[in-house]
């Protein structure tokens, strides 16, 4: 249901949408990561090529750096999944159609470019030995940060995932066939 809709019936019933809420956890602070890519793109074909990839993580004390940059570099290799490739679709009678790997492509080691990781030099008060936690933070800044290297290559903004080759394709064709 539209959440639109739950708020206007509430209006027809007189009922005020309200709530508190609390949150009895322990303290933890919350890590950043920023990424930026550089790429290539075959306007005739669609084809992306990924030339650089670099991510910077603010993960506090790093205490054990091979473990944290597999962290994130693993992150990287599951947003790349959701940004390229990952797509589930659904037929008229609401099976999912993607539902075996042939059809629902993930990505393999030759699909995910090397990436630079560097970390920035910070000490977190509430963290075990001034560590921040990675968790999902990696994953984060790749969508936008691929979805705006796209659009300054294209000149196209997508505002939907995936951005597949088949899309790219089709929106440079569209984009030189239009009437200016």
């Amino acid at each position: 249901v539209p959440l639109k809709d739950i708020v206007d019936a509430a209006r027809l019933q007189g009922v005020r949408l309200a709530t508190d809420g609390n949150w009895g956890g322990t303290p933890r602070s919350v890590a950043f990561n920023v990424h930026g890519f550089r790429v290539a793109v075959n306007r005739g074909t669609g084809e992306l090529r990924i030339l650089q990839s670099v991510q910077a993580a603010d993960a506090g004390v790093v205490v054990n750096p091979r473990q944290c940059r597999g962290q994130i570099e693993g992150g990287i290799a599951q947003a790349l999944g959701a940004v390229l490739y990952e797509e589930v679709k659904v037929d008229d009678a609401g099976r999912v159609t993607t539902d075996i790997l042939r059809q629902y492509h993930i990505p393999s080691f030759a699909d995910v470019p090397r990436s630079e990781v560097y970390f920035a030099a910070t000490n977190d008060s509430t963290g075990p030995l001034g560590a921040k936690s990675m968790s999902e933070s990696p994953f984060n800044p790749v969508a936008p940060a691929l979805a705006n290297a796209i659009r300054n290559a294209t000149g196209v903004r997508f505002g939907e995932l995936p951005i597949a080759r088949d899309k790219i394709y089709l929106a440079l064709r569209d984009r030189t066939t239009a009437p200016v």
